[in-house]
Formats: C-alpha cells, structure tokens, sequence
C-alpha cells in the first residue's frame, strides 16, 4: 500500500519544481514507487567543485529535494506542509563530471510532528557516492497559509 497521501504524477512534481533551484541543478524525478522517490541530477558544470567531480554541497540539494518532495506528499497539502529540520550527508565515493547521480529517498520514520528519510546517491554503476539522513518538520497551516498557498 502506498504511502502517499494522494496519488501525484512524475509529471505533477516536476512542474512543482519550476523556476526553483531543483530546475536550476537539472534535477528530475524518475519514478514513484509504492515508498520511495527517485530523482536524478547531472553532474556537469552546474554541479561539479573546481575538480570537475560531483559537488558535496549539490548531492545534499539533492538528498533534500527527494526527501522534501516525498515528505510533503505524505501529508494533506491543505492542512500540513513539511519543511526541512536536519540534513546530513556522508560522501563516500567520487562522481565524474559527464554522468548521472540518482537518488532514492524512503522513509525512516513517518510520524504527526516529524518525517525522517533516508537518500541513498548512487553512480549510474550503481555505486554508492553519498547517504543522507533528512529530518523535517510537519507543520499544521492555519486558514490563512492555507490561503495563502492557493494564491500563490
């Protein structure tokens, strides 16, 4: 049984994504499963450190933008939105400039105050270069944010 709150497309979560910094780093999301999101992200002039290897700092914009993405879909947009409390990431391996890093983001925990979520980055060998943890906050919106939100 799937653990989202309503049943979103690919299509609708990348359109979300517009004109943010999830657009601007080239990430895209790749597929929905029952319990998990998984994304992709180029490692090409937007993402890589002087090096020409994968920046730490966007494979974390990556972790968290999965485990954002999923977090809010786990919740009824109309009464929570969830926001980012922690994020932690270890880099384990390298990624050259020229490929694709994927990311998959399942939950650890999905409670009513808190989500935590784990973001697994992998090499298109399927390698590991980098696991996150991802702790957010689920916030209840008042009529007003609720407001708000539709309008924007």
């Amino acid at each position: 049984m799937a653990i989202w709150f309503s049943n979103p497309t690919l299509e609708q979560i990348q359109a979300n994504s517009a004109n943010t910094l999830v657009e601007h780093l080239g990430i895209e999301f790749v597929e929905l499963g029952e319990d998990y999101i998984r994304g992709r992200m180029p490692v090409d002039a937007r993402t890589v450190q002087p090096m020409r290897i994968l920046h730490g700092g966007a494979s974390v914009a990556l972790a968290e933008t999965l485990g954002s993405v999923a977090a809010n879909l786990c919740v009824d947009p109309e009464r929570q939105a969830c926001v980012g409390l922690e994020v932690n990431a270890n880099h384990v391996r390298a990624a050259r400039e020229g490929n694709y890093v994927y990311g998959t983001a399942r939950p650890v925990h999905i409670g009513g105050s808190t989500q935590v979520w784990e973001i697994r980055i992998e090499d298109e060998q399927g390698r590991l270069t980098c696991i996150s943890r991802l702790t957010m906050a689920v916030l209840d919106l008042n009529s007003d944010t609720r407001t708000r939100r539709r309008a924007a």
